[in-house]
């Protein structure tokens, strides 16, 4: 988190389902978006993409979202 901060990320994709609840996200200007998925492969992840470009210009700061799989 820290390093996503310090390198002025907006946003930060992860597969991490636990990390919203971890993390006290009101520290953080940044917005976290979990991707649900069982596997971290470019091939199984690349199937979020569509209904993220979607969400992205509903997203805010300090909030932390889910995206179920297709």
């Amino acid at each position: 988190m820290e390093f996503c901060i310090d390198n002025e990320f907006d946003i930060l994709l992860t597969t991490d389902k636990n990390l919203m609840f971890q993390q006290n996200l009101d520290k953080y200007p940044l917005t976290i978006v979990v991707l649900d998925s069982f596997s971290s492969k470019i091939e199984k992840l690349s199937v979020f993409i569509p209904t993220f470009k979607l969400q992205l210009p509903e997203l805010q700061k300090n909030q932390a979202y889910i995206i179920k799989q297709p």
